[in-house]
């Protein structure tokens, strides 16, 4: 019996990607794709949405008014 072998798109180019140690980089295609999609993350252009954090700035400033 043959296992079929994982295929995924890569986030940032979404050039096809096979799942396992031939791909050191999964889920990019290649570290210049993974660099780019970290970029994005540390830009802010990716984000997680949610309520904001608290300002970590000052630390008196209590977002819930306690």
């Amino acid at each position: 019996m043959s296992k079929a072998k994982l295929v995924v798109r890569c986030p940032t180019c979404a050039k096809p990607v096979p799942w396992g140690p031939d791909s050191p980089e999964r889920p990019f295609c290649s570290a210049r794709c993974r660099q780019i999609d970290f970029g994005d993350w540390a830009t802010e252009r990716h984000r997680v949405p949610g309520e904001p954090a608290m300002d970590e700035t000052d630390p008196e400033a209590d977002p819930e008014g306690y």
